[in-house]
């Protein structure tokens, strides 16, 4: 959740000034869970046969007690109790592990929370010690007992982050209540103050296919770029072109080298134009305009559709710690694999396309215009089923469902495709080409592609779902 330690003190201190934890009974005694409970149970589960099962006999963490004198009220009694007190370990009822003050005052106890008559003893967690034991956060935890104020603000400040970070940019806010700040786990992005006319989007498109890069670096870019785009929390993506700063630029799958070439020649086409573009306008568009002609070599003109309005936001603006999580360990879009992992590839494939809003379909041509287009990780020629590299055509489908052709193992996810009379291999692939072969409904719309009355369906299907995976980030759009 890209906490830093202040936060992740407050958290703890706040989520425990009030409220309690519940584990008064033996948690081997309950049912099961609900998905796993008798179907009468209707998906309450966990059934308590002891005493009313809920209320005084409520069992969960299996640690019971609460943390303050008055877990009812927001106050700095949690510091009070855990930074003046020695703790002993103790087992709750349930048998966890817990901690309980030595010697408290009996005002300091609190009352229990389902008999008035009766005070228990606050209690702690192993985390809750953390904030006691560990010196950095002993020292967070003594400036927040210090100086309630501060700690109700950082508190405050960081259960906005929590409840809010997956909810993606400010521009995604409803409502009158948003705050105006920009706050930077929040990715923001500067706006831009100038639009494209359809004469200066087509004159930038043939600088950029002039200014010394190949179609296939300027696609790689551009993919790199957008591919980071995550539809679980909305961070990533093209608009803001991060790819340029740290840490993204010199993550591996990025291909540092390649990349920073790219960048310095989009650098060069910038700073020759009277108008002022973004550089993450024209990482897209630089894409765009080389798949244009690549379907265009392949007797298929289309037009890559294209949004100016990206912003390139700075290091400054960019959290870099918490980018480190979205990079790429895998993309089956590149054929690109870091390191070789329990989980198979074309699983791997499944989570990113999800993550991208794929469908199967969408999936499908993508991947299969990709390598074609000869845009694998390191230029390697694996799935690459076409002897016109670098054209946009549906050779990969074609050649994919050729019955004249047998699939042989030829080492850790690699394969050959060999020609069924001669014996002699004819392509390379991996298990994400394959994929698309042996799977019932991947080859489905393997066939639907390789027919030859499809090839201008394939074209314009891959334009639609490039098109789609460029301007997933764009929310001004939506």
């Amino acid at each position: 959740m890209a906490m830093n330690d202040e936060e992740t003190v407050a958290l703890t201190a706040g989520g425990h000034t009030v409220g309690k934890a519940h584990g008064n009974g033996d948690a081997s005694k309950l049912g099961r869970e609900p998905e796993a409970a008798e179907i009468e149970n209707q998906g309450f589960g966990w059934i308590n046969p002891k005493g009313k099962g809920n209320g005084a006999d409520t069992v969960t963490s299996g640690l019971e007690g609460s943390w303050t004198t008055h877990p009812t009220r927001w106050d700095n009694e949690y510091f009070y109790l855990l930074l003046n007190h020695d703790w002993e370990l103790k087992k709750s009822p349930a048998g966890a592990n817990q901690w309980e003050p030595i010697n408290i005052k009996e005002e300091d106890k609190p009352i229990d929370a389902h008999n008035p008559s009766v005070k228990r003893n606050p209690i702690m967690t192993d985390a809750d010690m953390a904030m006691k034991m560990d010196p950095a956060y002993r020292e967070i935890s003594e400036r927040f007992y210090k100086d309630p104020a501060y700690f109700s603000e950082v508190f405050a400040r960081a259960w906005f982050k929590l409840t809010h970070r997956d909810l993606g940019p400010r521009e995604r806010y409803l409502g009158a209540d948003a705050p105006k700040e920009d706050l930077i786990w929040q990715d923001p992005i500067p706006k831009v103050d100038y639009t494209l006319s359809e004469t200066e989007i087509e004159e930038l498109k043939g600088k950029l296919l002039n200014c010394g890069l190949t179609r296939a670096e300027l696609i790689n870019t551009a993919w790199d770029s957008a591919r980071t785009f995550r539809g679980s929390d909305f961070r990533g993506g093209a608009n803001g072109a991060r790819i340029r700063l740290q840490p993204q630029r010199n993550w591996v799958a990025n291909e540092p080298e390649r990349l920073q070439k790219v960048l310095n020649k989009l650098v060069e086409v910038q700073t020759s134009l009277s108008k002022k573009v973004s550089i993450a306008d024209l990482i897209v568009l630089g894409g765009s305009a080389a798949i244009e002609k690549a379907a265009q070599e392949g007797g298929h003109p289309v037009k890559v559709p294209f949004h100016a309005g990206r912003g390139d936001a700075s290091q400054e603006m960019t959290d870099a710690e918490s980018f480190e999580v979205l990079e790429p360990t895998n993309d089956a879009f590149r054929n690109f694999m870091k390191a070789k992992y329990v989980v198979q590839p074309e699983e791997l494939l499944l989570d990113k396309a999800q993550l991208l809003g794929l469908t199967a379909s969408e999936m499908t041509v993508l991947i299969g215009g990709m390598r074609v287009l000869g845009t694998n990780f390191g230029g390697t020629k694996h799935g690459v089923f076409t002897n016109n590299e670098g054209v946009l055509s549906n050779d990969f489908f074609v050649n994919l469902t050729d019955m004249n052709y047998s699939w042989k193992p030829a080492g850790d996810n690699l394969y050959n495709i060999v020609d069924r009379k001669s014996g002699a291999t004819k392509w390379t692939a991996t298990r994400v080409d394959l994929v698309f072969g042996s799977n019932s409904v991947l080859r489905a719309y393997a066939e639907v592609y390789a027919q030859d009355d499809n090839k201008e369906k394939f074209v314009h299907d891959f334009v639609k779902v490039w098109t789609k995976v460029m301007h997933l980030d764009r929310f001004d759009l939506k």
